[in-house]
């Protein structure tokens, strides 16, 4: 089956559209991967400064609720990660979208680390499924050798442009 000269430079530039819409998701996504990575960095120092763990057996409020009701506290909340640490301890962070270094208190670095972690997981998992989007098309649409004679994929191989550059 041959193809009119227009359908097939209109079925190229969609082709091509859409493998740089691909590759331009692949791209960001190793990007996200560099800042998720460097995230789960900054979080696991913060752990080990607190020296807790992500599962570490941090007291429940109940727990602490009955370890301390003779005192004055009847609920007591701890933080998962920073368990027994001194929360309003200061920790230099930078700030996000600026070259600023400030002194942040502990609870509230890791508070914040935590949900750009949510939100760059979500992020990821959305330029992960646009890539399938992506490829499942440029497979339905790449079947150029069927549709398209041999020698017009030849001829676009070897054209060469004889004009001189400026």
């Amino acid at each position: 089956m041959d193809l009119e000269p227009k359908k097939f430079a209109k079925l190229l530039e969609k082709i091509e559209a859409e493998a740089v819409h691909c590759l331009l998701a692949r791209t960001q996504i190793v990007e996200n991967d560099k800042e998720r990575n460097a995230n789960r960095e900054a979080l696991t120092s913060l752990r080990k400064r607190a020296q807790t763990t992500k599962t570490s057996l941090v007291p429940s409020p109940f727990d602490s609720m009955m370890n301390t009701i003779q005192t004055k506290h009847l609920v007591e909340q701890v933080c998962s990660t920073c368990g027994s640490h001194d929360s309003s301890e200061p920790t230099w962070m930078i700030l996000p979208g600026v070259d600023l270094f400030a002194a942040v208190p502990f609870h509230v670095v890791h508070t914040i680390l935590e949900k750009d972690e949510k939100v760059m997981e979500f992020e990821s998992k959305k330029l992960q499924s646009l890539v399938k989007e992506k490829a499942l098309l440029l497979s339905e649409l790449g079947v150029l050798a069927d549709s398209v004679p041999q020698g017009v994929i030849r001829s676009l191989v070897a054209l060469k442009d004889n004009k001189p550059l400026d």
